[in-house]
């Protein structure tokens, strides 16, 4: 937390494949010198703009938009040795990643919000793909749900990004479908990060990074290496890698059963491996070509203890069970750059990208009855994105336009197979929950930036279509009852930003923004049919399905004093037709039927206060502190109950003293208590389960330090949750009675280790 605010020169990143990192660790120890950085440089790199590409598809100042957005350089994931992505977004006000352990059954038929594992991000309230994630500008895919099977998002090596961009509110006016709720796009190292030596000087020729860490909550360890090199004048290259392996994520829990009773982890090897390479072409001043492959793979066995029956008694009752994945993204891609100065644009700037993803869940279950289970479900995405953008400054009068303007074509081609071994009757294996889908986007847009003196006022339009088509029914219709459906729309989807610049130092701002989203392939046309105890449940597709819309206002203040700097949000967010999956519609004798359906209203509303305090010299060293709070209340305009989407409110207090050689940090985070009354229980339990687990307040405390050997050579520790405090998070607590006997197995982390070692060259 302690950097989330100060926009710091990027440093460290660990993670690596071993045979590149012991080629890079034996070049830096011939290329290492001491050096110890002076408290000048330290502030002199601290004072230096944030810069974002979120806010407008351009490097930008981030104090220059009139939006809130966060920003969290490799400096701050390096400190804090972040891991995951809720690691890495922990500090953030109004924001979560759920993460819930590995303990649903194989043959388990629960709604999607008890999913374990991570299904995305939320943003003020609002989550899953309803945020739209992007690697420079390239969508990633999406998270997909069905019964039994979950593919997540976090096809993510963080080792491999400079920056984090986080846009809150809808952002569909810039960005396509899937930006309701905000934006997060990661922005990779490229070579120049590793070859640039100081102001004024002449890059190296050859540079890079070794690094390697060790996690205690899950007892993880990863090495990652880059080599960067100048190959010429106008060219120049890079190649990270990155390998990690780990266990379960530990928790608080006491009982290790080897049954349904357990409260511990299961047992769980988890490996990733990533890779990045980047060619960068200058031919000329006004000409910039950068070449991108990038491969991120997964894979996580689960010995499910807890899914075994205590005492099996029944033929269904489980004796042995466990569940594999394995899933993969690829990306090669093309980023143009062109000054041509004409009468129509001064710069041109042209991504042409192919992304093909993929993921594997096999669970296998002995029962009782001697029954051997196998549930083998694939779910892939392969896409195409093209994108054309164009900018031009106009002067007229006091006024200076700086109109960007383009078009955005995305075309993905989306595909699931469920097989197996012994399917719940009427289903017959193979089959398919949704048919093969193509899904396309096309949008045309423009945005004026219009600055005289003190005011910039920002207008956006975005004519946004889609189109979901239905490519093949084989494996879906038949079994399904009706073949599936194809689907298009269109929006027209305006924005307007305001900035003030009050004095030197205040800002105020404010924004009306659109957002606009397809239905998925999988809600359109979801498919399952199964008899339980002598109940058929059955959820049916919904070709009336609509688009869910948003719009969004926000208004803020922004500080900027010598020593203090404050930003200050407030903000409302209107939904139309949020899509809640596999709702209970009606039971028509033995029958219960299910189906994705349209919320027709909702409302979230909050705000966020966050900063950062230089409190000068100290002992010879430099003492900052940071802070941030949010607080969102969401509600079911159509019944009045509250939206169960919504995080409790949280305060974060850090610390941080620098000395040329050292550094300490304390991060105290505070997560709220979930009111009871701001739950529906009846859209997460069945009557028979009680009532939802509603998790209390719980202040934690992280410490840790960084030691800076030489120049080039840093050793980073931690401790977090210093005090051992036993707490749940409500993202991961869904669907868990109030009675249930395992909550302790939902419980975060106790106290534990973290150590990275990080060598520049």
């Amino acid at each position: 937390m302690h950097s989330t605010l100060l926009p710091l020169r990027t440093c460290a990143a660990p993670g690596a494949l071993r045979t590149l990192s012991a080629s890079v660790v034996l070049a830096c120890l011939h290329m290492g010198t001491a050096h110890a950085q002076t408290a000048s440089e330290a502030r002199a790199h601290a004072t230096l703009p944030t810069v974002v590409v979120s806010g407008a598809t351009r490097d930008q100042a981030a104090d220059d938009l009139p939006q809130s957005i966060d920003v969290i350089d490799a400096k701050t994931l390096g400190e804090q040795q972040s891991q995951t992505l809720r690691q890495a977004l922990q500090d953030l006000p109004n924001a979560s990643v759920r993460n819930a352990p590995a303990r649903l059954a194989v043959g388990a038929a629960s709604a999607a919000f008890a999913r374990d594992g991570n299904t995305g991000i939320n943003i003020r309230g609002i989550g899953g793909n309803r945020v739209l994630m992007t690697v420079d500008s390239v969508r990633m895919p999406r998270s997909y749900v069905s019964r039994s099977a979950i593919f997540d998002r976090e096809y993510l090596s963080l080792e491999l990004f400079k920056r984090v961009e986080l846009l809150r509110g809808p952002a569909s006016a810039l960005y396509s479908s899937d930006g309701l709720a905000g934006v997060v796009n990661f922005v990779t190292f490229e070579p120049a990060d590793f070859l640039a030596t100081g102001p004024g000087q002449e890059s190296k020729t050859l540079g890079g990074r070794v690094a390697a860490s060790w996690s205690g909550d899950d007892d993880g360890a990863s090495v990652a290496g880059t080599i960067a090199g100048k190959a010429s004048d106008s060219v120049q290259w890079m190649l990270t890698a990155t390998e990690r392996r780990a266990h379960a994520m530990d928790t608080m829990g006491s009982n290790d059963a080897p049954n349904s009773l357990r409260t511990t982890a299961n047992p769980q090897d988890d490996r990733s491996q990533a890779l990045l390479g980047k060619i960068v072409l200058r031919p000329s001043a006004a000409q910039r070509h950068t070449f991108t492959l990038e491969h991120v793979g997964r894979r996580s066995d689960v010995e499910l203890l807890s899914s075994r029956a205590p005492r099996p008694s029944a033929p269904g009752d489980v004796l042995n069970e466990s569940s594999s994945y394995s899933g993969q993204r690829d990306r090669l891609a093309w980023d143009g750059r062109f000054g041509i100065n004409t009468a129509w644009a001064d710069h041109v700037r042209a991504i042409v990208a192919m992304q093909d993803a993929d993921a594997r869940r096999i669970g296998t279950s002995d029962l009782l009855s001697g029954t051997h289970r196998v549930r083998d479900n694939t779910y892939r995405e392969r896409a195409w994105q093209f994108g054309l953008q164009a900018d031009k400054i106009v002067r007229a009068g006091g006024w200076t336009h700086r109109i960007v303007y383009g078009v955005d074509h995305v075309r993905n081609r989306i595909s699931n197979l469920y097989d197996g071994v012994a399917p719940l009757p009427p289903e017959q294996f193979p089959l398919k929950r949704f048919p093969d889908t193509r899904e396309t986007t096309s949008a045309l847009y423009v945005q004026n930036e219009s600055v005289h003196g003190d005011w910039t006022v920002t207008p956006g339009l975005r004519l946004d279509h889609f189109a979901i088509d239905v490519t093949s029914q084989q494996g879906y219709y038949p079994p399904a009852a009706q073949p599936g459906q194809s689907l298009s729309k269109s929006a027209a989807l305006p924005k307007l930003g305001v900035l003030y610049r009050a004095s030197p130092t205040w800002s105020l701002f404010g924004q009306y923004s659109t957002g606009f989203r397809a239905p998925e392939p999988g809600q359109l046309n979801d498919h399952f049919e199964a008899i339980a105890a002598g109940t058929r449940v059955i959820i049916q597709p919904n070709p009336q399905l609509q688009p869910e819309k948003s719009r969004g206002l926000e208004i803020g203040a922004r500080g900027r004093m010598e020593r203090l700097n404050l930003d200050l949000t407030a903000f409302t967010n209107h939904y139309e037709n949020l899509i809640v999956d596999a709702e209970f519609i009606q039971q028509v004798g033995n029958q219960r039927l299910f189906q994705a359906v349209n919320i027709e209203r909702a409302r979230i509303h909050g705000f966020e206060l966050k900063g950062s305090y230089d409190m000068g010299v100290v002992a010879g060293g430099r003492m900052l502190g940071n802070f941030s709070y949010g607080m969102a209340r969401g509600t079911n305009r159509s019944t009045g109950k509250p939206l169960n989407s919504v995080d409790p409110a949280q305060w974060t207090l850090g610390l941080k003293y620098d000395t040329a050689q050292w550094s300490l940090f304390a991060d105290l985070r505070h997560h709220a208590a979930k009111k009871p009354a701001d739950i529906d229980s009846t859209a997460i339990m069945n009557a028979r389960e009680g009532v939802q687990f509603a998790p209390p307040a719980a202040t934690t405390l992280d410490v840790g330090a960084q030691w800076r050997l030489r120049k080039d050579l840093r050793l980073n520790v931690a401790l977090r949750n210093l005090t051992n405090r036993k707490y749940w998070l409500w993202p991961d607590v869904y669907g868990q009675a109030t009675s249930s006997a395992v909550k302790d197995a939902y419980t975060q982390p106790g106290r534990s280790a973290h150590v990275s070692l990080v060598m520049d060259f």
